[in-house]
């Protein structure tokens, strides 16, 4: 491991002073991932900015909304009881990452940042990966894809994003908010992530120094119906192979709202957009969310290995909302 400086700041505007005084600084929260990056030589900055001082809250905004600390541990986010019981699909998407000794350690804000677990952007001596080292190409194209994109790769990265708790985000209409040189301002979650396209080393729209500070989720009865789904290759520690995010809001027996989100599946937790239009006034019936996941995957550019994805993900769309229809039935 490269040799570092390590600062502790008190807070947030020590924090960004801190950050300021090296363009190879990085914001330390958990660490639960960029201390493994740092291992593998993945990541090499000189100087860490040590946030876990800074305060952590969860608060119930006036309109029934939350305001969470991007210092918040996932572990405590996930046993909020405002959490487990008006947004659902948070809690257990959260529950179905990592293990509990990861989720005690690891933030929110540090969640937002992960980095993706693709095997080809790890392998520093042996693999070509233009998110790590821009302009050298990709070797996961062509190679072993099992767990990579099939929604908005491009022809220089075919990478995934690995968090659930992003999903579970993306559905609910979070927003977050930073601060930085600048000042603050507020991106909405489905905005923060980014498409490799031409890019793939970039992405977020975080701009340099700056620091998550919070994530607000706004009030939604639509939210307390909600549900997060995971399937992957072993029942715990294991990265999506799909997920799916999904709200739903019935009245007399038609789709008066909808909300899908799906991992595992792009660079970015992906916000099915498509599927939600085609949904809204529709009947519910298994055969109107086949269908609906149908126009959502009709963009999926597959590689060898993992067209399976296409159809899986069909499937789990279509078995989340006919859950969530006949609870709400």
């Amino acid at each position: 491991m490269k040799p570092f400086t390590y600062m502790r700041p008190t807070d947030g505007t020590e924090a960004l002073s801190l950050a300021a005084m090296s363009k190879q600084a990085r914001f330390l929260g958990g660490g639960t991932n960029l201390v493994d990056l740092m291992r593998q030589h993945v990541e090499t900055p000189d100087e860490l900015v040590d946030v876990t001082r800074l305060r952590g809250n969860i608060k119930e905004t006036t309109s029934g909304g939350l305001l969470i600390g991007a210092a918040v541990r996932n572990s405590t986010l996930a046993a909020h009881p405002h959490v487990r019981q008006n947004f659902p699909v948070l809690s257990r998407a959260l529950l179905s990452g990592a293990s509990a000794q990861i989720r005690n350690m690891a933030t929110v804000g540090g969640n937002i940042m992960q980095r993706t677990r693709c095997s080809y952007f790890y392998d520093v001596t042996g693999a070509r990966c233009n998110k790590r080292n821009p302009g050298v190409g990709c070797d996961a194209i062509g190679g072993f894809t099992r767990y990579h994109a099939v929604l908005g790769a491009s022809e220089h990265c075919v990478a995934t994003h690995p968090s659930d708790m992003c999903v579970a985000l993306a559905a609910l209409d979070a927003t977050v908010h930073v601060a930085g040189p600048d000042g603050d301002r507020s991106v909405p979650i489905t905005e923060f992530h980014v498409l490799p396209g031409d890019h793939p080393e970039v992405e977020t729209v975080l701009r340099s120094g700056e620091l998550i500070t919070a994530v607000e989720i706004p009030a939604s009865t639509m939210a307390a119906r909600s549900e997060y789904r995971k399937v992957r290759d072993r029942s715990s520690y294991a990265f999506a192979l799909v997920s799916v995010a999904g709200a739903i809001e019935i009245a007399q027996g038609t789709i008066a709202d909808v909300r899908i989100a799906l991992g595992g599946v792009a660079a970015k937790p992906w916000r099915a957009a498509r599927a939600e239009e085609f949904l809204r006034g529709k009947e519910v019936s298994h055969e109107q969310f086949l269908d609906a996941a149908e126009s959502e995957l009709a963009a999926a550019r597959p590689l060898e290995g993992n067209r399976f994805k296409i159809e899986l993900a069909k499937r789990t769309i279509a078995a989340v909302l006919g859950d969530l229809a006949r609870d709400a039935a």
